[in-house]
């Protein structure tokens, strides 16, 4: 079995600590310093290996965005029907392991910074977009173009408040009724459409 360098390992553990630590202070006045120390390691190594807290914070956000895009693919694979493949796309954005409050708190930095740089507003928008489309896609064999644009719109807007409301808020639904209201939306948009 081959090795794993160190290089890997330090940056799995300087990303997985600045996600704690967003969590731990709720914004982004984290410093290179005390994501150092939460990871173990020296801050003259992290800014060897990323440069600067910028680059971590996108880091973070990548994994994250890879989390989330993994867990959607897995949750396709079992999917056969249109409104299946839905549930499964909304159930992969509100799997369990994004209620971790330091990704709730990663994710809300994350938009704040998206106000500031390029970077974190690309990776926001290659986000949004691809969760538009997987619901659009799969939306468009259920109802017609326009109606599952503004469906997939609605689940995309309800999706994110869902996050917000749960950052926010101490008594904010958990992720099984996060999914059934979302689900609730959509029963709501295909049974008034059909009915139209």
């Amino acid at each position: 079995m081959p090795k794993v360098g160190m290089k890997p390992i330090r940056r799995k553990a300087l990303i997985d600590a600045t996600i704690a630590e967003i969590g731990q202070t709720g914004s982004l006045d984290v410093t290179v310093g005390q994501i150092a120390k939460r990871a173990g390691m020296s801050s003259g190594l992290a800014h060897h290996y990323f440069g600067g807290k910028e680059q971590m914070l996108l880091a973070a956000m990548r994994q994250i965005l890879t989390n989330l895009q993994l867990r959607v693919r897995t949750n396709l694979r079992h999917a056969e029907t249109p409104l299946q493949r839905v549930h499964a796309i909304i159930e992969a954005n509100l799997d369990a392991c994004n209620f971790d409050p330091d990704v709730v708190a990663s994710w809300l930095t994350f938009y704040v910074q998206a106000q500031n740089s390029a970077e974190a507003q690309r990776l926001l928008h290659v986000y949004a977009r691809r969760l538009y489309s997987n619901l659009v896609v799969n939306l468009s064999h259920l109802l017609e173009q326009p109606h599952a644009e503004h469906t997939a719109r609605g689940l995309g807007a309800m999706i994110d408040g869902i996050y917000i409301r749960h950052a926010l808020e101490h008594n904010a639904p958990n992720r099984d009724q996060s999914v059934e209201i979302v689900r609730d939306y959509l029963d709501l948009q295909l049974s008034k459409i059909r009915d139209q």
